[in-house]
């Protein structure tokens, strides 16, 4: 099969190459999914799991990509749950060969059933954004109805499903970001904005949660903004940064089939819209994962399979 590897650390995106790799074989509770699209996360290739296995012996070569859509095309022994030809999506393990190829073996626990009404590539661009989104509200963030949410970087690809979800849940929601952002903020839910190069974040006032995923100075300075028995969710490492009274926070996301499909059941009614900004193909992956301009949403790898579903 066709696969996207990468071989050095040390090189980053631009060590990607695309080549042949062996098909995957299903281990014990597993499925072979054939991949249709596969979402990437750039600083995946920072992970010490993109290198190394769960016993920490080296990997190499390896393929990225952790968000995956597409058909299962085999089962492992003792697999319950999912059957062959069912269309999928969800997160392959971060220990294990992602989804940067035409077939990647997956913990079928890790993966929730994909309405034939969803398209592939969106539901690619779900399980990482989708279920750090939803964690971090509500698993983490315990946010209530009423409650006021600084939302980081609001227009973006993981921002944008964090502002879509507080607001349903009926949250006041303050975006942030840079001028250019205002509007799709705006439009996606927020009902203020912060131009993070312009305004004053201090102007925010009292917040019961924020949602960070810039760290930095941004992160010190949205410390001072949570109320007492609030709390500060990061997605950029531990907080450090110091909270009086509130409660810090810093995860790695969890696959959850449950949630997978309460994410995947707003996309089909319309509460919830993806933040898509390039769908490149598998023979395009290296030249758009490897980019350097401004990503304006989630890039997108529509691998071609080498059968129909």
């Amino acid at each position: 099969m066709r696969a996207i590897v990468v071989t050095d650390p040390a090189a980053g995106t631009s060590g990607m190459t695309l080549t042949e790799r062996p098909e995957p074989s299903p281990a014990i509770n597993d499925v072979v999914v054939r991949v249709h699209a596969s979402g990437f996360v750039r600083d995946e290739l920072e992970w010490p799991s993109t290198w190394v296995d769960r016993a920490g012996r080296d990997k190499v070569p390896s393929i990225p990509g952790h968000e995956v859509a597409g058909v299962v095309t085999a089962l492992g022994y003792g697999t319950t749950g999912l059957s062959v030809g069912q269309r999928v999506f969800g997160l392959a393990d971060w220990h294990r060969d992602g989804g940067l190829a035409e077939y990647v073996a997956v913990e079928a626990r890790n993966l929730a059933p994909l309405p034939d009404d969803v398209d592939f590539t969106v539901a690619a661009s779900l399980p990482i954004s989708g279920l750090t989104a939803w964690q971090g509200l509500f698993q983490h963030g315990h946010l209530g109805s009423g409650q006021r949410v600084l939302v980081h970087g609001a227009a973006g690809a993981l921002g944008a499903l964090v502002t879509q979800l507080a607001r349903e849940a009926g949250a006041q929601v303050i975006g942030t970001g840079r001028a250019a952002d205002r509007e799709k903020a705006l439009d996606l839910g927020a009902h203020e904005f912060v131009d993070l190069d312009h305004d004053a974040l201090t102007d925010v006032g009292a917040v019961d949660l924020v949602f960070d995923t810039i760290g930095g100075d941004v992160q010190t300075a949205s410390a001072a903004l949570v109320k007492p028995g609030g709390t500060l969710v990061s997605v950029v490492g531990p907080v450090e940064a110091r909270l009086d009274d509130a409660t810090a926070v810093d995860f790695v996301v969890e696959a959850d089939r449950a949630q997978l499909g309460e994410i995947v059941q707003r996309v089909r009614d319309g509460r919830l819209r993806t933040n898509i900004g390039t769908i490149a193909t598998l023979d395009d992956a290296v030249a758009a994962l490897s980019s350097t301009e401004r990503r304006k949403g989630k890039t997108i790898i529509a691998v071609a399979p080498t059968e129909t579903a």
